[in-house]
């Protein structure tokens, strides 16, 4: 396991049937009332379909790093990932694990009353119960130190992580976490993605709040630099 995945370890919670579900480059941590992974994998499989055949005919859509036009014929995922990219100031591709996560949730939807799809950072969660969501930020001395409540009538819901010090996702910033809340998965990731390339240091966090509850969807934000951290929003937090 890559070592930024060692987070998976950290669960508590063993009421739920834990599985990854691995195809190429998507690695989903699942967590469901039963073991649904072989739905979950022929989801994963449909959706991965679906960006591959639309990337391939449409050769600016994985490299660009500015929003681009929403095509109305494109797939409903490709959609969503343009409109979030398009409200948070990025490309539609910094939404691609939000929406995802968010996409095979909503396929499995029937079968589980809890869901919790991890990719990479960015969870799809649907809840019948109060749950607390770990922040993981690296190096720093907040890591797993603070977590997001959320209760039951918030879900479903997304709660997507930004990281400029953890990972290999591409970020112009230096924030340990920012973590972004939103009814809609996609549009937390981009968010996530856009606020942290704003934050350069913790002199930066402010100005990262106020940028991040800024974007059309956005509910709460959480921002860690190194020891510093601040949150915004209708989110609340807990001490781990």
């Amino acid at each position: 396991m890559y070592e930024e995945r060692l987070y998976r370890n950290s669960i508590k919670d063993t009421k739920l049937t834990s599985y990854e579900v691995i195809v190429k480059e998507t690695d989903l941590f699942v967590r469901t009332d039963t073991d649904l992974k072989t739905k979950v994998e022929n989801s994963v499989v449909k959706y991965r379909f679906q960006l591959e055949n639309y990337i391939n005919s449409h050769k600016d859509f994985s490299g660009a790093l500015a929003p681009l036009p929403v095509d109305e014929l494109a797939p409903k995922i490709v959609r969503q990932m343009a409109q979030a990219g398009k409200r948070a100031g990025v490309g539609p591709m910094a939404a691609v694990a939000g929406a995802v996560s968010e996409f095979v949730g909503r396929d499995i939807d029937a079968f589980s009353r809890n869901i919790i799809i991890e990719n990479g950072g960015d969870i799809y969660l649907k809840t019948e119960v109060k749950r607390t969501i770990s922040i993981y930020a690296g190096d720093s001395v907040l890591s797993h130190k603070v977590g997001i409540l959320v209760k039951p009538e918030m879900s479903p819901l997304g709660i997507c992580t930004s990281s400029g010090t953890v990972g290999h996702s591409l970020s112009y910033g230096r924030a340990d976490a920012v973590c972004v809340i939103s009814k809609s998965t996609p549009a937390a990731d981009a968010a996530a993605t856009a606020t942290g390339n704003i934050v350069k240091s913790e002199n930066d966090i402010k100005k990262g709040l106020v940028f991040a509850l800024s974007i059309s969807g956005v509910d709460g934000v959480l921002i860690i630099v190194g020891d510093k951290l601040g949150a915004y929003g209708d989110i609340e937090l807990v001490k781990l």
